[in-house]
């Protein structure tokens, strides 16, 4: 099975001397941190177990200017490996650190006691007890990485420790924590694998840019592999993007599965002195956000869209660590509701549904049971309360037009529901034509008979009318009883036919011509002309004009 083991601990403890001795590699590999002798980046190594299996290990920076980058290197790991320097005891950094491990949710893990050749027994056995008190349950081994003192039995511990199931058969996800450019082959993006597998050839995309990509080839530890599977560290060849399209942060997700949100609604974990102002730590990204909070719950409203799903661990950071939590909703809706959160929390996945989501998307969170309670439609799942708000909403919109617009009640559909019209029929409303109506809202005159009437005559006696109510020109021309021309303006359906009839007698049908042989003014002609253009009548070319072949 593919782990991770991440290392965690207080400067200078001597996390990179353990896994160089380790491992026989040098994770420092930037000059500044061979310079500074200190690490400064994440850094990454295979670790040969006793029992035969090969653990990926990521070496974090214990600095307390570079959390950022170890809780990015720490995300995504199944095991802890806590170095604590046995002359100096647990210091400010192995508390955070130890804080933000729990926050992430990585409960197993071994505790080494660095540099023991340099103290004696005592004060050995007095560091070993510190750290039992600090970390209890954790196996506590005395190593030396100068003498090679305890390596083995520090091997030995993590062999034994338990590991939790990936899920290796779900949705491809890999959050990116290194993007580099080599030689002949092209960017390369490295990252832990959180689920599902990656192979030659996969069709991915990078979120939150959208941008979809096609992998060359994929390495685990510098090996190439036909396909790495969730929990190993993975190297992802994508030449069709610069080094510049990619950064820390960004996610590799199969196409459709995840979708950026500005929004997260949490569980707080038990470090809940949570101002309204973080940094919040997902994945390998880290972002700002406002808090929003009511009891145990929060949401948090993100300065730009991150990938979640149901169950990730975020971190929240000001200056220090503040807490953390648990993702009960990775795309809520605007505002927070407990009660909708408790109702997640007890799995029940209509509380989940604000709205129709993919029925796959809904797979990874609910079980069939659970799902088959809710109404579908194709592919989709949603819920009653959203079908009754979405039926109040289209209610009140159309109460509003036939109030507005006797004349013309109906709104399109195209314009009513532009991403549910199939719900249209669920609604209680009427479709006609392209349009969707209130019951019994049909269109009528009402108390604008006696406009109509005057418009007709006008129409009778002018050749060509400036009409102002232009729901009342779209209902009269609906009924027959005047052609609209122009922007605003009319004339009688007499006229028009006129125009028609007289089109086959022209060759070719120009503008002086056309006036001349309807008798009508310059304005008038080159109306009818226009509206003869946008019915398909009439194909213009220059100045002239000629009728357009009926196909077939």
């Amino acid at each position: 099975m593919p782990l991770t083991v991440g290392t965690a601990g207080h400067i200078d403890h001597g996390k990179t001397w353990l896994v160089r001795a380790l491992t026989g590699k040098d994770t420092d590999r930037l000059p500044e941190e061979r310079a500074r002798g200190i690490s400064i980046d994440l850094g990454y190594a295979p670790l040969e177990l006793p029992d035969g299996r090969r653990l990926s290990l990521v070496d974090v920076p214990g600095h307390e200017r570079f959390v950022r980058t170890m809780i990015a290197g720490a995300t995504g790991i199944d095991l802890f490996l806590l170095v604590i320097d046995a002359q100096e005891g647990a210091r400010p950094q192995t508390h955070e650190h130890l804080a933000v491990l729990r926050l992430l949710g990585v409960d197993h893990g071994v505790v080494a006691l660095t540099k023991a050749d340099a103290v004696d027994e005592e004060t050995l056995q007095l560091a070993a007890e510190e750290a039992r008190e600090l970390v209890p349950g954790a196996e506590v081994i005395a190593v030396s990485a100068k003498t090679g003192a305890g390596l083995d039995e520090l091997r030995a511990a993590l062999a034994r420790l338990p590991v939790r199931e990936r899920d290796s058969g779900g949705a491809t996800r890999l959050y990116v924590d290194r993007v580099f450019t080599l030689h002949g082959v092209g960017t390369v993006a490295t990252g832990t694998l959180w689920s599902g597998s990656i192979a030659a050839g996969d069709e991915l995309r990078v979120e939150p840019s959208g941008r979809t990509v096609r992998v060359r080839s994929t390495q685990v530890h510098d090996a190439a592999v036909e396909h790495a599977d969730a929990g190993q560290r993975v190297a992802v060849n994508l030449p069709q993007l610069e080094r510049r399209d990619l950064a820390r942060g960004d996610v590799l997700v199969a196409p459709g599965q995840f979708t950026p949100s500005y929004r997260l609604d949490i569980r707080l974990s038990e470090l809940a002195a949570v101002p309204a102002a973080v940094t919040v730590h997902i994945g390998t990204d880290a972002v700002s956000a406002r808090v929003v909070r009511e009891g145990a719950y929060a949401q948090l409203r993100l300065a730009r869209a991150v990938v979640a799903a149901r169950g990730d661990r975020v971190v929240l950071r000001t200056n220090t660590t503040v807490g953390g939590g648990t993702v009960l909703d990775p795309s809520p809706p605007r505002g927070l509701d407990a009660t909708r959160l408790e109702a997640l929390e007890r799995g029940d996945p209509a509380a989940f549904v604000h709205a129709p989501v993919a029925r796959a998307t809904l797979r990874r969170l609910f079980d069939a049971d659970e799902l088959a309670s809710l109404p579908t439609h194709g592919d989709l799942v949603y819920s009653e309360t959203w079908l009754d708000e979405l039926r109040e909403s289209v209610h009140v919109r159309l109460a509003a037009r036939a109030a507005a617009s006797p004349v013309d009640p109906g709104i399109p559909v195209a314009e009513l529901l532009p991403e549910h019209a199939w719900a249209l029929d669920l609604l209680g409303v009427v479709r006609q034509g392209p349009k969707a109506y209130l019951p019994g809202a049909t269109a009528g005159l009402g108390d604008r008979a006696d406009a109509a009437d005057a418009l007709e005559a006008r129409l009778a006696e002018e050749e060509i009318v400036k009409v102002e109510d232009r729901d009342l020109a779209a209902y009269l021309e609906a009924e027959g009883r005047l052609r609209r021309v122009g922007d605003g303006f009319a004339v009688s359906p007499a006229l028009h036919e006129r125009g028609v009839e007289l089109l086959p007698t022209l060759q070719p049908i120009t503008l002086a011509a056309f006036r001349d042989a309807l008798g009508v003014g310059r304005r008038t002609a080159q109306l009818l002309l226009e509206r003869f253009d946008a019915d398909g009548l009439t194909i213009r070319r220059g100045d002239e004009r000629s009728i357009r072949r009926k196909r077939g």
